[in-house]
C-alpha cells in the first residue's frame, strides 16, 4: 500500500504527551475503593457504539479476514470511504483526484464487508468537490436500487479545515469557504438526499470543544463554525459529528464537558425540537506520534475513551483506522510500537525495509480494547456510576444488564504496579461464589476468561483491563418497571422542578418515587412524592446536577433507575450585583474575558469579586482594570486603590486573559464584597 494521508491534518496541532506513570512497589500498595452504584444510571448502551473506518486506500478493506476479525472485536459501525478521502471521492466511477484508491475498495464491496462483519454502515457523502445532486444519486444506488438500509450519511469531513480559519487540508471547492456556505449546502444536500429516502439520518460537521478551530471567528461570520452551521441547518439534520484526536492518554475526564458543551450549543442554536439531534465521534484515536497508539496505553485509553463517550450518549464511537500503515517505530512498554493508527497490521515496513509491521490483519493492542468494550457494554445494557477514590492510575466503568447483572470495567495504566481493588456495590448485592472475569495485559494477544476470585476484590496487573462479571444475589421479580425520561423546568438558582413519565407497576401498585442525584457514585435522595413532578429546593446557583428517578412499590421494591437528566442552575433573579461575562475573542487554548459588574444596591467605597475555575484545566494568564490574583482555582479582584467607587447603577468593566487546555466551561458564580450576583 503507498503511503498517503492517513487522516485529517488537525493532527498536528494537537499537543502531544507521552506515558508518564510513578514507580510504585507492591509492598507500598493498599487495596484502592471502588464504588458501583446502580441506581446512578447514565446512558443506555446503543447498537451502533462501537465502530471504526474503513479507508479506500486499503486494498483488504472488503476482505472475509478483515470483515471476520471486526466481528469477533464487535464492531457494529463501518464509516467509509475514508477521512478527508471524503471530501475527493466520487461514488459512481471510484475515483479520488489527488489521492489513491486501491483496488478492491468500491462501495459494493464496502458493503458487503459490513455484512460479514455484522455492522451498520455510515456513508460520509463529498461535500469538498462533489454535489448534492451526487450525493442523493447515492442514497439511491444504496437504498432504493440495491436495498442496502444505510442509515447514517454524514456531509462532509473535516470541512472547517478548508482554509477559512488558517489551515487547509480539507478539499473544498467552494468559492466561499465559510460556514455559512457549509449550511447552506447541508440544507441543500439534507432536502436532495429525503427525498429518495426520509429516513435516512443526516449528519453535520461540528468542531470539537476545545480543540482547533473551535471557539474562533473566521472574518466575516456571525459567530463559531458551530454556531453559524447549527442556527442556520439545524432543522435539517438529525446528528451532529465530532472528531477528537487528544494527543494524550489522560484525557477521558475531559469527555463530559466536551459533551455538554455540544449539547448546549446543540440546544441554543439547532431550533425547536433540537432533543431529537444525536452525537456521534466518528473519528477517535490517542494521536500520539511520539508512541503507544498501537501498544497496550494506546488501548487502555481507547477502553477508557469508548466508555466515558457512550455513557455520555454518543451514539458510535468509531476509531482512526481499521489499517494505517507503519508510522514512527519506537519502543512502548517493552514492546514495538509501529506508530500505526490502525486496529489491524497493515504488515508494511519502514521505508529502508529496517523495520515491518507483523503479519497482514495481527491484531494491535486497541483492537482488544474494542472486543473488550463489546463484551463489557452489550446493546441495551444500561451505563451506571463507578469510581475509583485516591488512585488516578484507575479508571472504572460499569454497566447493568437486563438480566440483573452488572459488568464491571476496571482498567490500571500503571506501567509498574499491580493494584488490588476493593469493590463496594450500591443498590446490588453480589451472589455468592467466583464472577466471570475478562482480563487482557499488556502484550496480551488476546482476552482470558476465567471463572475465579470474588466480586468484591480483584488485584489489576499494570496496563491492564479488566471486566468483572457479576451475578445478583438474588433476582427478585414482579418491581416496576423505569421511570420514563425526566424532563426540568421552572430553573431557578435553587429550585428545579423535575417531571417524568410514570413507572409501569409490578405485582404490586407503585406506591412513591424518589429523585436522586448523582454525586460522583454516590446517590443523595433530593426528596420523593407519590405524583410524577416534584420540585427540588435548597440547591447551589451555578451548579450542575445529574438525577435519576426510582420508583419504589407498595413493598419497598425499587426499580431500575431512570435515563439520567443533567441540568444547571442560575444565579439570582435579582440582587444588589449584576455580572455580564463576555468571551470576546477566543484561539482555543485562550480567551479574553470582559466583564461587567453592575452595583444595584448602596454606594460602594471598594469592591471584591470573587469567582473559581470550574475546572483544574483553567488558569488567569492576566487580567486588567483591577488588581487581580489566582490562588488554585480561586480568583479574586480588587478595584484599583485609585478608583474604590462603584456607585448605586454604575458600572465597572474589567478584563482577562483566561488559558485553558480542555473543554472551557466559563464560570458561571460571582460575588461582590460576599453577595451572589445575578450573572447575566
Amino acid at each position: 500500500m503507498p503511503k498517503v494521508p492517513l487522516r485529517a491534518a488537525s493532527a498536528v496541532v494537537l499537543t502531544l504527551a507521552v506515558l508518564n506513570v510513578p514507580v510504585a512497589y507492591a509492598d507500598e500498595v493498599t487495596p484502592i475503593p471502588v464504588t458501583v452504584n446502580a441506581r446512578a444510571a447514565l446512558a443506555a448502551v446503543p447498537e451502533t457504539g462501537i465502530g471504526t473506518n474503513h479507508a479506500i486506500w486499503d486494498t483488504h478493506l472488503g476482505s472475509n479476514d478483515t470483515a471476520d476479525r471486526l466481528k469477533d472485536a464487535g464492531v457494529k459501525l463501518l464509516r467509509y470511504p475514508g477521512g478527508s478521502y471524503s471530501d475527493i471521492y466520487h461514488w459512481a466511477d471510484h475515483t479520488a483526484p489527488g489521492g489513491y484508491v486501491a483496488p478492491n475498495t468500491d462501495f459494493d464491496t464496502f458493503i458487503r464487508g459490513a455484512q460479514r462483519t455484522g455492522a451498520q454502515a455510515m456513508v460520509t457523502a463529498n461535500y469538498g468537490t462533489g454535489t448534492a445532486a451526487e450525493a442523493a444519486a447515492w442514497v439511491r444506488y444504496a437504498n432504493v436500487t440495491k436495498g442496502y438500509g444505510v442509515k447514517y450519511w454524514e456531509i462532509g469531513n473535516e470541512n472547517y479545515g478548508n482554509g477559512h480559519y488558517g489551515a487547509d487540508w480539507e478539499a473544498d471547492n467552494h468559492a466561499d469557504k465559510s460556514p455559512a456556505e457549509y449550511a447552506r449546502n447541508l440544507v441543500a444536500y439534507a432536502d436532495a438526499m429525503k427525498a429518495v429516502d426520509p429516513t435516512i439520518k443526516i449528519g453535520a460537521v461540528l468542531t470539537t470543544s476545545a480543540n482547533w478551530p473551535d471557539g474562533l471567528v473566521g472574518g466575516g461570520d456571525a459567530g463559531t463554525w458551530n454556531k453559524v452551521v447549527l442556527s442556520a441547518a439545524g432543522s435539517k439534520i438529525d446528528f451532529v459529528i465530532l472528531h477528537w484526536y487528544p494527543g494524550a492518554f489522560d484525557k477521558a475526564n475531559q469527555i463530559s464537558d466536551m459533551i455538554y458543551l455540544t449539547r448546549r450549543q446543540i440546544a441554543a442554536y439547532a431550533g425547536p425540537g433540537a432533543d431529537r439531534i444525536g452525537i456521534a465521534m466518528t473519528e477517535f484515536n490517542t494521536g500520539t506520534s511520539s508512541g503507544g497508539t498501537n501498544t497496550q496505553p494506546g488501548a487502555l485509553a481507547a477502553a477508557d475513551a469508548y466508555a466515558t463517550l457512550l455513557a455520555n450518549g454518543v451514539f458510535s464511537v468509531d476509531w482512526w483506522n481499521v489499517r494505517n500503515g507503519i508510522g514512527n517505530v519506537t519502543q512502548v512498554a517493552g514492546y514495538t510500537d509501529y506508530g500505526d493508527f490502525g486496529l489491524l497490521s497493515s504488515g508494511t515496513c519502514t521505508s529502508d525495509g529496517s523495520v515491518c509491521e507483523p503479519a497482514l490483519n495481527t491484531p494491535f493492542a486497541p483492537y482488544y480494547a474494542l472486543q473488550m468494550m463489546s463484551k463489557f457494554a452489550r446493546p441495551g445494557d444500561q451505563f451506571i456510576r463507578a469510581a475509583a477514590t485516591g488512585q488516578p492510575n484507575i479508571a472504572t466503568h460499569a454497566v447493568r444488564r437486563a438480566n440483573g447483572d452488572l459488568a464491571v470495567l476496571l482498567i490500571n495504566t500503571s506501567a509498574d504496579t499491580s493494584y488490588p481493588v476493593t469493590i463496594g456495590y450500591s443498590g446490588f448485592s453480589p451472589a455468592a461464589g467466583a464472577p466471570t472475569v475478562l482480563t487482557h495485559t499488556n502484550g496480551a494477544a488476546g482476552i482470558t476468561s476465567t471463572t475465579a476470585g470474588s466480586a468484591t476484590s480483584r488485584t489489576l496487573p499494570p496496563l491492564s483491563m479488566t471486566t468483572v462479571i457479576v451475578r445478583p444475589a438474588t433476582v427478585p421479580t414482579g418491581l416496576p418497571g423505569a421511570p420514563g425520561q425526566p424532563t426540568v423546568s421552572n430553573v431557578t438558582d435553587k429550585t428545579a422542578t423535575i417531571s417524568w413519565p410514570a413507572a409501569t407497576a409490578g405485582t404490586r401498585p407503585i406506591a412513591k418515587y424518589e429523585v436522586h442525584r448523582q454525586n460522583g457514585a454516590i446517590n443523595e435522595q433530593l426528596g420523593e412524592t407519590t405524583g410524577t413532578s416534584f420540585t427540588v429546593s435548597n440547591l447551589n446557583p451555578g451548579t450542575r446536577y445529574t438525577v435519576n428517578v426510582i420508583a419504589r412499590d407498595s413493598g419497598g421494591g425499587a426499580s431500575p433507575a431512570s435515563l439520567p437528566l443533567t441540568f444547571t442552575t442560575g444565579t439570582p433573579a435579582a440582587s444588589s450585583c449584576t455580572v455580564r461575562l463576555t468571551n470576546q475573542a477566543d484561539w482555543g487554548n485562550g480567551y479574553v474575558g470582559g466583564i461587567d459588574i453592575t452595583n444595584n444596591g448602596a454606594p460602594m467605597n471598594g469592591w471584591t469579586l470573587n469567582f473559581a475555575w470550574p475546572r483544574s484545566w483553567q488558569s488567569l494568564g492576566s487580567g486588567w482594570s483591577a488588581v487581580w490574583t489566582e490562588t488554585g482555582s480561586n480568583v479574586k479582584v480588587v478595584n484599583e486603590p485609585s478608583n474604590p467607587s462603584l456607585a448605586t447603577g454604575a458600572t465597572a468593566t474589567i478584563g482577562y486573559v483566561g488559558n485553558y487546555n480542555g473543554p472551557n466551561v466559563l464560570p458561571a458564580v460571582f460575588t461582590l464584597n460576599g453577595t451572589v450576583c445575578t450573572t447575566l
